[in-house]
């Protein structure tokens, strides 16, 4: 298969799960995301590197968001949200996570393959992301791409179309990301 064939396969795989994606579980994320606080994020491996994507735009648009595991990162508490990603939904040090903003009264928020899972059973709103992963073989989703890469594409897209509908898209409101965007790069 050629590259731009590989290409095209991702963009359908994308496509299906999209297609697939519940309105009303996004439409109480983007609700609890603007009820919070804060938002802080969580999960591991790649799908660390797509959530914490999504936690860089909250900050441009003037939002407070932390990346849990960062030095700077606060203590969390009532009237905060933990956003975790997690394909499988049972990453243990995710899972002790949702555990403790559990026990302290913040809010759990995740976006998994998995729904009925042990993080599945700690969050407060689920948003089911139909996404191959190869952590979960058996889920009857077919996928070209390697490990849990779709899951992990989704994950990513999914916070810059919910930023989208929650700033807007256009010349103003780029040009109000980027008073905050980084400058001393």
């Amino acid at each position: 298969m050629e590259v731009k064939q590989v290409l095209g396969s991702i963009v359908d795989e994308l496509s299906r799960t999209f297609d697939m994606l519940d309105e009303a579980q996004l439409e109480e994320l983007e609700r609890r995301v603007l009820a919070a606080d804060r938002v802080f994020v969580a999960a591991a491996g790649r799908s660390l590197l797509a959530i914490r994507a999504f936690a860089m735009r909250l900050a441009h648009f003037g939002f407070t968001a932390y990346v849990v595991g960062e030095t700077v990162t606060p203590a969390i508490a009532p009237g905060d949200v933990l956003l975790i990603a997690s394909g499988s939904g049972s990453t243990a040090t995710l899972v002790v996570m949702a555990e403790k903003a559990r026990s302290v009264g913040a809010d759990v928020v995740l976006i998994t393959a998995r729904p009925q899972s042990p993080l599945g059973a700690l969050a407060n709103h689920i948003v089911h992301l139909e996404a191959y992963t190869a952590k979960l073989p058996d889920s009857g989703i077919a996928s070209v791409q390697l490990g849990g890469s779709t899951f992990e594409q989704g994950v990513l897209i999914v916070g810059d179309a919910l930023m989208v509908h929650i700033a807007g898209s256009s010349a103003e409101k780029n040009a109000e990301l980027m008073t905050r965007h980084a400058n001393l790069e």
